[in-house]
């Protein structure tokens, strides 16, 4: 199970270099995205989406760009609070509990991750981040999480999500990066000996004999695998605010399985009624658990 726990620790984070003033920062995520949408490679995902990740030294990070087709004023205020992100963290199939807490100091959340299958509370790995929404303007949002240790090694956690309006939608760069320890390094190396050897990343490094491609593996291919699912979870989350608040919970796990299901190859891990019904006991239960 520890090793498990990577391929969602490996989403919460990004760069650590300083922020640019909003207006700034607005127009370089637009001309950002135009340069890649102008790329002659179209993009594998079929949609406007693009994937990228990296491995430098001992840090790691990854990056989406999408288009997403809401309003800027819908994507907004569905994302500027820190209970909302509870909702979103919890879609992802290794989140077993997420809880905000607003103290007279700063919000945090407390997250407990652990690998794909239903998990006690006593068997979660803790991590708790800072939540900041560093800016929330009318033509630029940013909410930041922020974790300066986790388990086995790892720490520097950061995660941010940036939204602007863009040609009447919403453009949404997630980003995230984290650093790892000896300690660390051998965890992963050993999941990606063991469990994670067969699994593949987006990214296509080669092509076979018969003309299929090869694709990304080993850390980088896990941190493009958990950056798209948890780009799903924000989608998704997204996509049940349209409902009646009754259907959203289960609207929202039904979308995020649905939209992971179109790339079996990287992201199938559970059957759908597996995933569904873990779910639903993870959220009932953490209504009714005490904040760790």
């Amino acid at each position: 199970m520890r090793l498990a726990v990577f391929g969602f620790l490996a989403l919460m984070l990004c760069a650590g270099a300083a922020e640019p003033p909003p207006g700034a920062a607005a127009a370089m995520l637009r001309e950002r995205f135009v340069a890649l949408r102008s790329q002659p490679q179209p993009s594998p995902f079929h949609i406007p989406l693009y994937l990228q990740a990296t491995e430098v030294s001992n840090r790691v990070q990854g990056d989406v760009y999408a288009l997403i087709e809401r309003h800027y004023g819908e994507v907004r205020p569905a994302l500027e609070r820190i209970d909302q992100w509870c909702r979103i963290l919890t879609l992802h199939l290794n989140v077993k509990y997420c809880r905000p807490a607003d103290g007279s100091a700063r919000q945090t959340l407390t997250v407990g991750v652990a690998s794909k299958y239903e998990q006690s509370l006593s068997s979660v790995n803790w991590v708790r981040f800072a939540f900041q929404a560093a800016s929330l303007g009318e033509e630029y949002m940013q909410i930041v999480l922020r974790a300066p240790s986790g388990p086995f090694g790892t720490s520097d956690y950061r995660m941010s999500v940036e939204v602007v309006p863009f040609e009447g939608q919403s453009l949404l760069h997630l980003t995230y990066a984290y650093s790892y320890g000896a300690a660390a390094s051998m965890a992963m190396q050993a999941y990606l000996a063991t469990a994670g050897r067969n699994k593949v990343g987006f990214s296509v490094v080669g092509q076979q004999g018969d003309g299929q491609p090869i694709y990304v593996n080993g850390l980088r291919g896990m941190i493009e695998r958990n950056v798209m699912r948890y780009y799903f979870a924000i989608d998704a989350y997204l996509g049940a605010q349209r409902r009646p608040p009754p259907d959203r919970l289960l609207n929202s796990l039904q979308d995020w399985f649905d939209a992971t299901e179109r790339y079996p190859r990287q992201l199938r891990e559970v059957s759908r009624n597996e995933y569904l019904d873990m779910k639903l006991r993870e959220f009932e239960r953490q209504q009714a658990a005490p904040a760790q």
